[in-house]
């Protein structure tokens, strides 16, 4: 039997998105960091609260029922709420749950909201009374700056290579009013700055903080119905998730991110060739350079040539991370996915100002989370 594709079912749209600025650690309480996202979506949309049927919310470090104490402010109106928790992937994997659910036509309007703070994280995998082969040791900045050993060694790149992902994407970030770091950076402050693992230094790594987004998802139905603006719906063309398989030698990081990619873009009837823009997992420099090839933006080896050519820079062939990614963006983990989701709706809308990718039309959202699962969402403008 034939799975179904998302675009087999009833269109879906993106019509309100809203953020609360990914920073570093605060009292602000997370009810009021996931209300702000909430209520400018909402804004974003001009949909009142009541019209909301479902809501899915991705939080990793807030302990159980995540829902309820925050949503509840907007009024009690009886909707099933769900708690999404998938690493890195959560909000993806919320956003992924409320596009099924109005595609199937369970709802006409559902919310996917992310929002956390920093704290402790438990890993599951640690948890199983089975050993770990590694001892625990090989923690995310290692397992990435092993990883950037290998990927320079084997392309004859260089540690300037790497840096130039930091260099471009916190350039990117300093124009962005949600992003943790708002600081554009040269290679040299990059290279010199405090060494993490291996290579990979500070200003390589993501910020950890805290933050929110949300984003609404709707039918064609609830477009008419609620009397929405159509010229700021953006459809969803495919949402794909995948787990991690066997690779043999190969990084399972890139391979899981190639299988899902693939998936996506078929299933969204387009190419890697012509998306326009990309938002994805960097959470350390390397993985930028590891995913945009293996995603089919560039053959292998050749991302560190086409980044400082500046292919992936907003303005060249394919912006990639134009809001900063989770290297300078952030990385609050369950609101990531869907931040990723704004950015992309706001490209296609064409408003994203100082960042805007010139004609972007095609929009691809990317994230992998740890044990390891990938999500990938591709978006098409409303004019597509």
């Amino acid at each position: 039997m034939t799975a179904l594709r998302l675009r087999d079912l009833r269109p879906v749209y993106v019509i309100g998105v809203g953020l609360h600025r990914y920073q570093r650690p605060t009292d602000t309480a997370f009810v009021e960091l996931g209300l702000a996202a909430v209520r400018r979506a909402l804004g974003d949309a001009g949909l009142e609260w009541p019209a909301v049927e479902v809501a899915y919310t991705a939080a990793t470090r807030l302990g159980m029922a995540v829902s309820r104490p925050m949503l509840r402010h907007l009024g009690a109106t009886g909707i099933p709420m769900t708690q999404v928790e998938n690493a890195s992937a959560s909000g993806s994997s919320a956003f992924r749950m409320a596009c099924r659910d109005v595609a199937a036509g369970f709802a006409d309007v559902a919310l996917a909201v992310g929002v956390d703070k920093a704290g402790r994280a438990v890993r599951a995998e640690q948890l199983t009374g089975l050993p770990v082969p590694d001892a625990g040791l090989v923690i995310p900045p290692v397992h990435y700056g092993l990883l950037a050993e290998e990927y320079l060694r084997t392309r004859g790149a260089g540690p300037e290579d790497l840096a130039r992902v930091a260099v471009k994407n916190h350039g990117n970030a300093a124009r962005n009013p949600f992003a943790h770091r708002q600081k554009a950076r040269t290679l040299e402050e990059v290279l010199a700055d405090r060494p993490i693992a291996g290579m990979l230094t500070r200003l390589q790594c993501c910020p950890v903080g805290e933050g929110a987004a949300a984003a609404l998802v709707v039918s064609g139905d609830a477009v008419e119905r609620h009397g929405l603006d159509a010229g700021r719906a953006v459809r969803v063309l495919s949402s794909v998730q995948r787990s991690e398989e066997l690779y043999g030698a190969k990084s399972f990081d890139a391979e899981l991110t190639r299988t899902t990619t693939e998936q996506a873009v078929a299933e969204a009837g387009v190419s890697a060739a012509d998306l326009d823009v990309v938002e994805l997992h960097d959470a350390f420099t390397i993985e930028e350079l590891q995913y945009v090839e293996a995603m089919g933006l560039c053959g292998e080896g050749e991302g560190p040539a086409r980044l400082a050519d500046g292919e992936f820079g907003i303005g060249g062939r394919v912006a990639v991370s134009p809001s900063g990614g989770l290297l300078a963006m952030g990385h609050p983990v369950g609101p990531t996915g869907i931040g990723q989701i704004a950015e992309i709706t706001l490209q296609l809308r064409g408003e994203a100002e100082a960042r805007q990718q010139p004609g972007a039309r095609l929009g691809l959202a990317h994230l992998v989370g740890v044990g390891a699962v990938c999500a990938v969402h591709v978006l098409a403008a409303p004019d597509r």
